[in-house]
């Protein structure tokens, strides 16, 4: 854990001076060939930052953070377009850069939503439900195939949900104090992440609105509207998915530390046909009316199946989900060691 905190810092700090100078470079220049030129550096130097990680958690985290959200984020604003804009203040435009941080619109009053039962209850549920699933990994082995495909699509699903719940949840309790000041200096708020992919009514609705909300915001200006502009919308709608799943393939060789398989291209293309079909089909037979319930169910029910046979198939069959679950086991001894010496501290100081 010490070696993974000091490549922490060494990342920050080198990601930090790195979208410093993006800044100084840019302001300087018009949108175009040179800005993306000055760019160039940085663009070139931020693939290599997530390999200080030796944590699979770390290096994949820091390779969506850099790799691909800042890297998106550089060439928008090389093209005058995106979140990034030299006037930005340093400390805004690093926040903005290099995590999935967005600028408040300042006619619009920031959320005052308060850490709540309902937060609370929700966060303990999935909590509760992914340790049963670790606990249950050990007999995965001897679990029919059909009964894999779910477990599979379950963990990984309940673990993005929970880590997005701890992230925007969690943090905000323990930085309650702190939120005040950060929204007063920053003018910015973390990204939401997930909006109840579980409630999803239709692949539309579960990859443009609910599920990783992040890449969406990215992929729109950046590939989906250039491309609709030229060849009509649901060319845009197959340019975005392929890149997302060209850009999977990255995340995932930061994962593996192998060559990509294409199989999780072909996952994104598949979904990106899908979504095609859907707004075709409702464009000429009108929405396919069925309850709610029951098209929710079938949505995840292809995402969940089609996962386990394209998505998930890299990580399982390299072991890397075993590895997953115990940096998982790893991390709870640290926090609970941690949390036991903290307690021990403050009951010597009231004393």
């Amino acid at each position: 854990m010490a070696s993974e905190l000091r490549a922490l810092a060494v990342v920050s700090a080198a990601g930090a001076a790195a979208m410093a100078y993006a800044r100084f470079a840019t302001s300087r220049l018009a949108p175009g060939i040179p800005r993306l030129a000055a760019l160039l550096p940085v663009l070139a130097l931020l693939p290599f930052l997530p390999f200080a990680f030796s944590s699979i958690h770390l290096r994949t985290i820091s390779a969506f953070f850099l790799v691909w959200l800042c890297a998106f984020k550089l060439l928008l604003l090389a093209a005058g377009h995106g979140p990034l804009h030299p006037a930005l203040s340093l400390v805004r435009f690093v926040a903005c850069a290099a995590l999935p941080v967005k600028v408040l619109d300042e006619k619009k009053k920031p959320s005052s939503r308060c850490f709540g039962r309902e937060f609370v209850l929700s966060y303990a549920a999935k909590a509760a439900v992914f340790s049963a699933l670790i606990s249950l990994r050990c007999y995965r082995a001897e679990m029919p195939a059909y009964a894999v495909v779910a477990f599979d699509g379950a963990h990984v699903m309940l673990a993005r949900l929970v880590a997005s719940s701890a992230a925007r949840g969690g943090g905000r309790l323990f930085l309650a104090s702190a939120a005040a000041v950060a929204r007063g200096v920053l003018g910015a708020e973390l990204e939401p992440q997930f909006d109840r992919p579980y409630l999803a009514s239709s692949l539309a609705d579960f990859w443009g609105r609910r599920w990783n909300l992040m890449v969406p915001a990215v992929l729109r200006p950046s590939v989906y509207r250039p491309v609709r502009a030229r060849l009509g919308a649901a060319a845009g709608v197959v340019a975005a998915f392929l890149v997302s799943g060209i850009m999977h393939e990255v995340m995932f060789y930061y994962i593996t530390l192998e060559p990509g398989t294409g199989e999780v291209t072909a996952f994104f293309a598949l979904h990106g046909a899908c979504v095609v079909a859907e707004r075709w089909w409702a464009c000429r037979h009108g929405p396919w009316r069925q309850p709610r319930a029951v098209a929710t169910a079938l949505t995840l029910a292809f995402v969940t199946g089609t996962g386990s046979w394209l998505f998930f198939a890299p990580v399982t069959r390299s072991g890397l989900d075993k590895a997953f679950v115990a940096e998982c086991e790893v991390v709870v001894a640290f926090l609970e060691q941690a949390g036991w010496k903290a307690a021990a501290a403050v009951r010597l100081v009231s004393l």
